[in-house]
């Protein structure tokens, strides 16, 4: 099995960068998709991103398409969110997570379920 650890949340203005990092340890890191989830208080964990073993492909929600970018280093053993033009409603619990798969091209997990390993979050707060 493989342990995440997420770092880089934090409080930001609006408009305002972060970039999240996942630290992976435990089997080989390339056996595995990555994605980001998020979680704000009262509602339900939701998609934000997810990239392939090899890092070839990655897939967004909508509410992030275009601010958001998400990148792997097998040799470093970690994935990165760079967050860009951050709005308050991005503010939320920030998950990495890793499934064991190698999707069919054009195909990727967007539900939680999916996804079988998960840090422990790291939170991210934009202020208006």
């Amino acid at each position: 099995q493989v342990q995440l650890v997420e770092s880089g949340g934090g409080l930001v203005q609006a408009g305002g960068s972060l970039r999240l990092s996942c630290a992976a340890s435990g089997r080989t890191f390339s056996s595995y998709a990555m994605a980001w989830f998020r979680q704000a208080p009262g509602k339900e964990r939701e998609f934000v991103a997810a990239i392939t073993w090899s890092g070839a492909r990655a897939y967004y929600a909508d509410s992030v398409k275009g601010r958001f970018t998400m990148s792997r280093d097998n040799a470093k053993n970690t994935a990165w969110l760079q967050m860009n033009s951050l709005k308050p409603e991005d503010t939320a619990n920030y998950y990495c997570a890793a499934a064991e798969v190698v999707w069919k091209s054009g195909t990727y997990y967007h539900t939680a379920g999916e996804y079988e390993y998960w840090g422990q979050g790291t939170q991210v707060t934009v202020s208006s």
